[in-house]
Formats: structure tokens, sequence, C-alpha cells
């Protein structure tokens, strides 16, 4: 078997999370993304202040809806930190 690329590795774990692709193209004028998907993108950067950030503490500082509207898939609820 062929190493999977990281571009796919992405695909295959965006598509188990449920969470859109960042298209660098997207239109302004288009809504906001999920809210999963701009959290996991913060969360990404390694650092302490990275670590720290809570789902619910993200969304209530970006202004986004709140986190009891979202239901992320069941498998991105281990990348969640306890609130």
């Amino acid at each position: 078997m062929f190493p999977l690329a990281f571009q796919e590795i992405s695909w295959h774990v965006r598509e188990l999370l449920g969470i859109e692709e960042p298209l660098w193209s997207r239109s302004i004028a288009l809504p906001y993304r999920d809210n999963l998907g701009l959290f996991l993108e913060h969360k990404a950067p390694a650092g302490a202040k990275a670590d720290a950030l809570t789902f619910s503490q993200f969304v209530q500082e970006a202004g986004l809806d709140s986190p009891r509207s979202i239901s992320p898939s069941p498998l991105s609820q281990d990348l969640l930190p306890c609130t």
C-alpha cells in the first residue's frame, strides 16, 4: 500500500469530523464556516495558549453562535477539551 499524501489524510479527517474544507478562494460574502472547523484551525498552532483554548471560550470570544446549537460528530468529541 502506498503512503497517503497529507492532503488526502486531511480530507479524510475533515470527512470524519464533518467539517468543510477551508478554501482560500472563498468569498467573504458567504456566511461563516462551521464553528468546529474554525475552532480546530485556531487550535492547530502549538503552544500553551492554543492548548488552553476551549470550544465554548472560542465561540464566546469570536462572537459566534452558541456552542449548544452545534452538533459535532461523535468522533470529534474526543478532540474537544472538557469545559
